[in-house]
């Protein structure tokens, strides 16, 4: 009598790999959404690269990344003679420019010497692939008090400040929806004003004396 032939072993585990991949894709997909909705630019452009990376095996170059290289390049450039920083935060990039360049002891008049600079940053800033982002000027003084007829203190005259520097970018072509200007006083310095004795440190103050631009990528 002839024996039946062997049935053939069906792998009926290969759903799990699927299943696995799956899994994968929306554990990742809730990673973005948490990052998202801290609004931490720089985690969720990081988190956003690094899937990139995974699953195309490519480099990508983020807009704060190239903007930073850019803006890097300008300033090496213009070979200003100020202290500049070229930080990020949170949110995005900030640019800080001792306010020497920019403007008179007490006064929010633009200097001429302030304009190839900011006209180098425009161009830059311009760019189309930077259009998602949005900017932030912000005044900032040393605690040395002022008390005149146009600035009875330090927040008239760090608002006046951030407002002059925004009207010249929106004068030479920057969106004004893109823009927002804020004086912050004395309230935000970089370095102490006074040592432990309570002496004023003159450099620390003229570094505290600045603008600074924030740019902050907005992801619709």
């Amino acid at each position: 009598m002839l024996m039946p032939p062997k049935k053939k072993k069906v792998n009926t585990d290969e759903w799990i790999s699927t299943y696995g991949d799956c899994v994968t894709l929306l554990l990742c997909f809730f990673v973005m959404l948490l990052a998202a909705s801290k609004m931490d630019t720089i985690a969720f452009e990081q988190i956003r690269t690094g899937m990139v990376r995974e699953f195309t095996d490519r480099s990508v170059d983020t807009p704060i990344t190239l903007l930073r290289s850019d803006l890097e390049d300008d300033l090496r450039t213009l070979n200003i003679d100020t202290t500049y920083a070229l930080g990020s935060d949170h949110d995005g990039l900030t640019l800080d420019l001792e306010s020497d360049i920019f403007f008179d002891n007490g006064s929010a008049i633009l200097k001429p010497d302030s304009h190839p600079v900011l006209q180098r940053l425009i161009t830059t800033l311009n760019n189309p692939r930077y259009s998602i982002f949005r900017f932030e000027v912000q005044g900032h003084t040393d605690d040395t008090p002022i008390n005149t007829v146009q600035f009875p203190s330090n927040w008239e005259l760090s608002c006046a400040r951030a407002s002059a520097v925004t009207r010249f970018l929106i004068e030479n072509g920057i969106d004004p929806i893109r823009l927002k200007a804020v004086g912050l006083a004395d309230v935000q310095p970089r370095y102490p004003n006074k040592d432990a004795h309570g002496e004023p440190i003159v450099f620390n103050r003229q570094r505290n004396r600045r603008v600074r631009l924030r740019m902050n990528p907005v992801y619709q």
